[in-house]
Protein backbone atom coordinates (compact mmCIF):
# COMPACT_ATOMS: atom_id res chain seq x y z
CA UNK A 1 0.00 0.00 0.00
CA UNK A 2 1.24 3.42 -0.84
CA UNK A 3 1.49 6.06 1.62
CA UNK A 4 -0.97 9.12 1.09
CA UNK A 5 1.67 12.61 0.39
CA UNK A 6 1.51 15.15 2.84
CA UNK A 7 -0.57 17.56 1.51
CA UNK A 8 0.88 20.20 -1.08
CA UNK A 9 -0.49 23.87 -0.57
CA UNK A 10 -0.16 26.49 -3.13
CA UNK A 11 3.95 25.94 -3.71
CA UNK A 12 6.61 29.05 -4.18
CA UNK A 13 9.06 28.12 -7.30
CA UNK A 14 11.63 26.97 -4.22
CA UNK A 15 8.66 24.54 -2.75
CA UNK A 16 8.56 23.01 -6.06
CA UNK A 17 11.66 21.97 -7.33
CA UNK A 18 12.31 20.86 -3.40
CA UNK A 19 9.19 18.97 -3.61
CA UNK A 20 9.55 17.75 -7.25
CA UNK A 21 13.93 17.64 -7.67
CA UNK A 22 13.05 14.95 -10.72
CA UNK A 23 11.18 12.42 -12.03
CA UNK A 24 11.15 9.96 -9.85
CA UNK A 25 9.81 11.99 -7.34
CA UNK A 26 6.85 13.01 -9.75
CA UNK A 27 6.14 9.33 -10.30
CA UNK A 28 6.12 7.93 -6.85
CA UNK A 29 3.71 10.94 -6.15
CA UNK A 30 1.51 10.58 -8.90
CA UNK A 31 1.45 6.64 -7.44
CA UNK A 32 0.58 7.72 -4.39
CA UNK A 33 -1.81 10.16 -5.14
CA UNK A 34 -3.83 7.82 -7.63
CA UNK A 35 -3.29 4.61 -5.69
CA UNK A 36 -3.92 5.54 -2.18
CA UNK A 37 -4.94 2.13 -1.53
CA UNK A 38 -2.31 0.34 -3.33
CA UNK A 39 -1.79 -0.10 -7.27
CA UNK A 40 -4.81 -1.14 -9.23
CA UNK A 41 -5.08 -1.90 -12.81
CA UNK A 42 -6.63 0.89 -14.61
CA UNK A 43 -8.25 -1.36 -17.12
CA UNK A 44 -10.32 -4.06 -14.34
CA UNK A 45 -9.14 -1.92 -11.37
CA UNK A 46 -7.79 -5.56 -10.22
CA UNK A 47 -5.64 -4.74 -6.89
CA UNK A 48 -3.78 -7.69 -7.30
CA UNK A 49 -0.99 -6.79 -9.77
CA UNK A 50 2.85 -7.79 -10.11
CA UNK A 51 5.53 -5.13 -10.55
CA UNK A 52 7.63 -5.39 -13.15
CA UNK A 53 11.23 -5.48 -11.15
CA UNK A 54 13.18 -4.80 -14.41
CA UNK A 55 11.12 -1.63 -15.05
CA UNK A 56 10.38 0.83 -12.22
CA UNK A 57 6.94 2.21 -11.94
CA UNK A 58 5.33 -0.96 -14.12
CA UNK A 59 3.26 -3.55 -13.12
CA UNK A 60 1.42 -6.72 -14.46
CA UNK A 61 -2.12 -7.41 -14.26
CA UNK A 62 -3.42 -11.57 -15.33
CA UNK A 63 -6.92 -10.75 -14.52
CA UNK A 64 -7.99 -8.64 -17.60
CA UNK A 65 -5.55 -10.36 -19.62
CA UNK A 66 -4.71 -13.86 -18.51
CA UNK A 67 -2.69 -15.40 -21.24
CA UNK A 68 -0.01 -13.23 -21.11
CA UNK A 69 -1.11 -10.06 -19.02
CA UNK A 70 -1.57 -6.73 -19.13
CA UNK A 71 1.80 -4.40 -18.34
CA UNK A 72 0.86 -0.55 -17.40
CA UNK A 73 2.66 2.18 -16.25
CA UNK A 74 2.29 4.98 -13.57
CA UNK A 75 0.96 7.04 -16.25
CA UNK A 76 -1.37 4.74 -17.87
CA UNK A 77 -5.46 5.93 -18.00
CA UNK A 78 -4.14 9.26 -17.43
CA UNK A 79 -4.01 12.65 -19.26
CA UNK A 80 -0.18 12.28 -19.08
CA UNK A 81 -0.27 9.08 -21.04
CA UNK A 82 1.30 9.14 -24.82
CA UNK A 83 3.40 12.43 -24.09
CA UNK A 84 6.94 12.73 -25.49
CA UNK A 85 6.89 15.80 -22.23
CA UNK A 86 8.41 14.87 -18.80
CA UNK A 87 6.01 14.21 -15.88
CA UNK A 88 8.20 16.77 -14.42
CA UNK A 89 6.87 19.23 -16.91
CA UNK A 90 3.49 18.43 -16.29
CA UNK A 91 3.13 19.28 -12.84
CA UNK A 92 4.80 22.57 -13.27
CA UNK A 93 2.09 22.99 -15.87
CA UNK A 94 -0.62 21.98 -13.21
CA UNK A 95 1.48 24.01 -10.51
CA UNK A 96 1.35 27.18 -13.02
CA UNK A 97 -2.23 27.05 -13.34
CA UNK A 98 -3.38 26.44 -10.24
CA UNK A 99 -0.79 29.06 -8.57
CA UNK A 100 -2.41 31.89 -10.62
CA UNK A 101 -5.90 33.15 -9.38
CA UNK A 102 -6.88 34.61 -12.98
CA UNK A 103 -5.58 31.71 -14.67
CA UNK A 104 -2.19 31.34 -16.62
CA UNK A 105 -2.83 31.45 -21.33
CA UNK A 106 -1.19 28.83 -22.68
CA UNK A 107 1.08 31.50 -24.42
CA UNK A 108 2.73 32.52 -21.48
CA UNK A 109 2.78 28.53 -20.42
CA UNK A 110 5.14 28.31 -23.33
CA UNK A 111 6.96 31.34 -22.87
CA UNK A 112 7.58 30.25 -18.91
CA UNK A 113 8.50 26.92 -20.08
CA UNK A 114 10.79 27.38 -23.21
CA UNK A 115 8.00 24.50 -25.66
CA UNK A 116 8.73 25.24 -29.15
CA UNK A 117 5.21 25.24 -30.15
CA UNK A 118 2.40 27.09 -28.77
CA UNK A 119 0.51 23.77 -29.99
CA UNK A 120 2.16 21.90 -27.22
CA UNK A 121 1.33 24.20 -24.18
CA UNK A 122 -2.53 24.73 -25.53
CA UNK A 123 -2.85 21.30 -25.59
CA UNK A 124 -1.25 20.36 -22.34
CA UNK A 125 -3.72 23.20 -21.16
CA UNK A 126 -6.58 21.76 -22.28
CA UNK A 127 -6.30 18.25 -20.95
CA UNK A 128 -5.61 19.69 -17.30
CA UNK A 129 -8.65 21.77 -17.62
CA UNK A 130 -10.60 18.46 -18.66
CA UNK A 131 -8.87 16.64 -15.38
CA UNK A 132 -10.39 19.39 -13.47
CA UNK A 133 -14.32 19.15 -14.26
CA UNK A 134 -15.16 18.01 -11.07
CA UNK A 135 -18.47 15.49 -10.08
CA UNK A 136 -21.88 17.52 -9.24
CA UNK A 137 -23.72 17.07 -6.59
CA UNK A 138 -26.86 18.67 -5.82
CA UNK A 139 -26.31 22.62 -4.10
CA UNK A 140 -28.31 23.01 -0.85
CA UNK A 141 -28.98 25.99 2.23
CA UNK A 142 -28.58 29.41 0.68
CA UNK A 143 -28.37 28.96 -3.09
CA UNK A 144 -27.82 32.17 -5.55
CA UNK A 145 -28.23 31.39 -9.02
CA UNK A 146 -27.20 33.87 -11.91
CA UNK A 147 -25.93 34.03 -15.91
CA UNK A 148 -23.58 36.00 -17.67
CA UNK A 149 -22.15 36.73 -20.75
CA UNK A 150 -18.58 36.08 -22.21
CA UNK A 151 -17.32 37.67 -25.01
CA UNK A 152 -16.39 41.07 -26.91
CA UNK A 153 -18.61 43.06 -27.44
CA UNK A 154 -20.48 42.76 -31.12
CA UNK A 155 -19.87 46.41 -32.11
CA UNK A 156 -16.27 46.01 -31.76
CA UNK A 157 -15.82 43.22 -34.84
CA UNK A 158 -15.21 43.37 -38.10
CA UNK A 159 -17.92 44.12 -40.47
CA UNK A 160 -17.85 40.43 -41.88
CA UNK A 161 -17.91 38.92 -38.64
CA UNK A 162 -20.78 41.41 -36.86
CA UNK A 163 -24.21 39.42 -35.82
CA UNK A 164 -26.24 40.85 -38.49
CA UNK A 165 -30.15 40.95 -38.07
CA UNK A 166 -30.16 38.72 -35.30
CA UNK A 167 -31.72 40.01 -32.05
CA UNK A 168 -31.58 39.42 -28.17
CA UNK A 169 -28.72 37.42 -27.01
CA UNK A 170 -27.83 36.47 -30.22
CA UNK A 171 -26.58 40.42 -31.64
CA UNK A 172 -24.41 40.21 -28.59
CA UNK A 173 -22.11 37.60 -30.48
CA UNK A 174 -21.22 36.39 -26.70
CA UNK A 175 -21.46 32.91 -25.05
CA UNK A 176 -23.82 32.72 -22.12
CA UNK A 177 -22.88 30.83 -18.75
CA UNK A 178 -25.31 29.93 -15.73
CA UNK A 179 -24.06 29.39 -12.33
CA UNK A 180 -25.28 28.92 -9.12
CA UNK A 181 -23.30 29.04 -5.66
CA UNK A 182 -23.86 27.95 -1.95
CA UNK A 183 -23.23 31.13 0.25
CA UNK A 184 -19.06 30.32 1.49
CA UNK A 185 -19.78 27.38 -0.15
CA UNK A 186 -18.97 25.62 -4.09
CA UNK A 187 -19.72 26.90 -7.25
CA UNK A 188 -21.50 25.03 -9.91
CA UNK A 189 -21.46 26.77 -13.84
CA UNK A 190 -22.00 25.60 -17.17
CA UNK A 191 -22.06 26.82 -20.45
CA UNK A 192 -25.34 27.53 -22.57
CA UNK A 193 -26.29 27.66 -26.37
CA UNK A 194 -28.88 30.32 -25.26
CA UNK A 195 -30.06 31.20 -22.07
CA UNK A 196 -34.15 29.84 -22.43
CA UNK A 197 -36.95 29.21 -19.74
CA UNK A 198 -36.91 25.77 -20.40
CA UNK A 199 -32.34 25.57 -19.88
CA UNK A 200 -32.28 27.78 -17.31
CA UNK A 201 -35.04 25.50 -14.95
CA UNK A 202 -33.29 21.98 -16.02
CA UNK A 203 -29.82 23.93 -15.13
CA UNK A 204 -31.45 24.64 -11.31
CA UNK A 205 -33.77 21.36 -10.62
CA UNK A 206 -30.12 19.48 -11.78
CA UNK A 207 -27.92 21.12 -9.75
CA UNK A 208 -29.57 22.89 -6.69
CA UNK A 209 -31.90 20.87 -4.11
CA UNK A 210 -35.15 21.92 -3.95
CA UNK A 211 -34.81 21.52 -0.03
CA UNK A 212 -33.00 24.73 -0.15
CA UNK A 213 -33.90 27.38 2.68
CA UNK A 214 -33.86 29.96 -0.38
CA UNK A 215 -32.75 30.62 -3.92
CA UNK A 216 -31.73 34.01 -4.91
CA UNK A 217 -31.94 35.16 -8.26
CA UNK A 218 -32.71 38.41 -9.89
CA UNK A 219 -36.08 39.60 -11.36
CA UNK A 220 -34.91 37.28 -14.87
CA UNK A 221 -38.49 35.36 -16.36
CA UNK A 222 -36.21 32.50 -17.03
CA UNK A 223 -36.61 31.73 -13.31
CA UNK A 224 -40.01 32.19 -12.61
CA UNK A 225 -41.43 28.43 -13.33
CA UNK A 226 -39.31 27.27 -10.43
CA UNK A 227 -42.15 27.92 -7.98
CA UNK A 228 -41.23 24.06 -6.06
CA UNK A 229 -38.40 26.17 -4.86
CA UNK A 230 -38.40 29.09 -1.93
CA UNK A 231 -37.16 31.83 -4.32
CA UNK A 232 -36.79 35.38 -3.68
CA UNK A 233 -35.28 37.84 -6.06
CA UNK A 234 -33.73 40.93 -6.38
CA UNK A 235 -34.45 43.92 -8.90
CA UNK A 236 -31.68 44.79 -10.33
CA UNK A 237 -33.53 47.03 -13.12
CA UNK A 238 -34.90 48.80 -10.14
CA UNK A 239 -31.59 49.56 -8.24
CA UNK A 240 -32.49 47.23 -5.79
CA UNK A 241 -29.22 44.51 -5.03
CA UNK A 242 -29.20 43.24 -1.26
CA UNK A 243 -33.03 42.77 0.34
CA UNK A 244 -32.29 41.18 3.91
CA UNK A 245 -30.23 37.84 2.99
CA UNK A 246 -32.15 37.97 -0.76
CA UNK A 247 -29.08 39.22 -2.92
CA UNK A 248 -26.40 37.46 -5.91
CA UNK A 249 -23.82 38.98 -4.82
CA UNK A 250 -21.72 35.88 -4.20
CA UNK A 251 -22.40 34.56 -7.68
CA UNK A 252 -21.28 38.06 -9.16
CA UNK A 253 -18.37 37.99 -7.28
CA UNK A 254 -17.59 34.42 -8.78
CA UNK A 255 -18.38 36.23 -12.61
CA UNK A 256 -16.37 38.93 -11.75
CA UNK A 257 -13.05 36.77 -11.44
CA UNK A 258 -13.84 34.65 -14.30
CA UNK A 259 -14.27 37.73 -16.42
CA UNK A 260 -10.96 39.07 -15.41
CA UNK A 261 -9.50 35.99 -16.27
CA UNK A 262 -10.83 35.91 -19.47
CA UNK A 263 -9.99 39.34 -20.26
CA UNK A 264 -6.73 39.93 -18.21
CA UNK A 265 -4.96 36.42 -18.81
CA UNK A 266 -6.50 35.30 -22.27
CA UNK A 267 -8.00 37.64 -23.84
CA UNK A 268 -10.53 35.50 -25.29
CA UNK A 269 -12.07 32.45 -25.48
CA UNK A 270 -13.78 30.58 -28.31
CA UNK A 271 -17.38 29.25 -27.61
CA UNK A 272 -15.81 25.60 -28.30
CA UNK A 273 -13.66 25.81 -25.32
CA UNK A 274 -15.21 28.10 -22.81
CA UNK A 275 -16.71 25.21 -20.34
CA UNK A 276 -13.06 24.16 -20.30
CA UNK A 277 -12.12 27.43 -18.98
CA UNK A 278 -15.38 27.56 -16.55
CA UNK A 279 -14.50 24.39 -15.19
CA UNK A 280 -10.91 25.60 -14.42
CA UNK A 281 -12.26 28.28 -12.96
CA UNK A 282 -14.75 26.57 -11.01
CA UNK A 283 -12.35 24.04 -9.35
CA UNK A 284 -9.94 26.57 -8.37
CA UNK A 285 -13.09 28.50 -6.63
CA UNK A 286 -14.34 25.34 -5.19
CA UNK A 287 -10.81 24.57 -3.78
CA UNK A 288 -9.85 27.70 -2.34
CA UNK A 289 -9.69 26.93 1.24
CA UNK A 290 -8.25 23.18 0.00
CA UNK A 291 -5.00 23.08 1.62
CA UNK A 292 -3.87 20.15 -0.74
CA UNK A 293 -5.52 21.77 -3.67
CA UNK A 294 -2.25 20.50 -6.32
CA UNK A 295 -2.65 16.92 -4.82
CA UNK A 296 -6.69 17.06 -5.42
CA UNK A 297 -5.57 18.26 -8.93
CA UNK A 298 -2.90 15.43 -9.60
CA UNK A 299 -5.50 13.03 -8.55
CA UNK A 300 -7.87 13.97 -10.98
CA UNK A 301 -5.59 13.69 -13.82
Amino acid sequence: MSRRPKPVPQMTVAQFESAFPDEEACKVYLQARRWPEGVKCPRCHNDKVFPVKSMPFKWQCYKCTPNQGYRFSVIAGTIFENTNKPLRDWFRVVHLMLASKKGMSALQIQRMMGFGSYGTAHSMCHKIRAALVEPEAKLGGIVEVDETWIGGKDANRHWDKKHHGQTGGAATGKTPVIGAVTRKGNVIARALSRVTKDAAERFVREMVSDKVSLLATDENHVYSGLTEYNRKTVEHQRKQYVVGAVHTNTIEGFWSIFKRGIVGSFHKVSEKYLPLYVAEFQFRYNNRQNPDVFGSAIAGC
